[in-house]
């Protein structure tokens, strides 16, 4: 007796021709194009030109002649590294409990770590000074001890960690997730202890993930003005990052201070496409396994 089959149909998909018209998809691109050049090109190039307008000479001088300008651009070297330095710390650590772990409260504590990007950077640097103000108990104590937190580089850094915080356990718990706790496993069970663990397996699994993350949580430091604003009081040759002088100069009456201020602002705008560049070459790292887990299994 005869069977009927029905063939299965193998291989990739049919991949049909766009049916739009080729005027439709290059307008759709133009208008893209144009939108993103107006929004993103003409801002930059207004920032250069006005940052080198007077030449190389002056646009060296804007930078460098003023002691305030020279002392926000070490603040913001300072302050920046510290906070992305504390949160490669506890964002690393929150990940790989997030993620190799399932434990009461762990919605809670995800939910916690996105808290900063649902909070107005003013209203957590505000936080910082009712909790740490002179004002209060623990201020107080503080004070009394010696230490200064608001309006000082301290206060910073823990403003600047806050609002940074979710950069680098974000970028982590889904590279934590995809790689699964199989290597970690077997090493354990091979008698590797903890820090061996971390630094030959765990470490090498997430680098590109890890330094993704470092990446976007620096230039977001390196550029946060709200709370930063707040607890820092603004205090000139002390307290000043080069988002707080370029407001400081920008603001400053008549024309000697615009320059200067594009001229400052141009070092954030630098960092800003160094951060694009190394997102650009470091995406492709972080797609090469999941890409190829397909091919082996195949």
């Amino acid at each position: 007796m005869a069977v009927e089959t029905t063939p299965v149909m193998t291989g990739s998909p049919v991949h049909r021709k766009a049916r739009d018209s080729w005027f439709v998809r290059w307008g759709l691109v133009g208008v893209t194009m144009l939108i993103v050049g107006v929004l993103v090109g003409v801002p930059l190039v207004a920032v250069f030109s006005h940052a080198l307008g007077r030449g190389l000479g002056t646009y060296w001088e804007n930078l460098t002649a003023s002691s305030d300008t020279r002392h926000a651009i070490f603040l913001s070297l300072v302050v920046a590294p510290v906070a992305v330095g504390l949160n490669v710390v506890f964002g690393v650590a929150a990940a790989w409990v997030i993620a190799r772990f399932r434990f009461p409260g762990r919605t809670v504590l995800t939910t916690l770590i996105d808290l900063p990007f649902s909070v107005s950077p003013v209203v957590a640097g505000l936080a910082f000074v009712l909790l740490f103000g002179l004002q209060t108990p623990l201020g107080d104590w503080l004070r009394a001890h010696g230490y200064q937190v608001i309006f000082a580089p301290p206060g910073m850094v823990l403003a600047t960690a806050f609002v940074t915080f979710p950069f680098v356990a974000r970028e982590l718990i889904p590279v934590l997730e995809a790689n699964g706790p199989e290597e970690e496993l077997v090493a354990r069970s091979l008698g590797a202890g903890g820090w061996d663990l971390f630094w030959r397996v765990t470490l090498p699994n997430i680098k590109w993930g890890l330094l993704y993350g470092v990446i976007l949580c620096n230039a977001r430091a390196m550029g946060e003005f709200g709370a930063v604003y707040v607890v820092s009081g603004r205090i000139g040759g002390q307290t000043d990052t080069i988002p707080l002088q370029v407001q400081k100069l920008f603001d400053t009456p008549g024309s000697h201070g615009t320059p200067a201020a594009f001229a400052l602002a141009s070092v954030l705008t630098l960092l800003a496409l160094v951060t694009l560049v190394a997102k650009v070459l470091i995406e492709p790292r972080l797609r090469e396994k999941p890409a190829s887990e397909p091919a082996e299994a195949g």
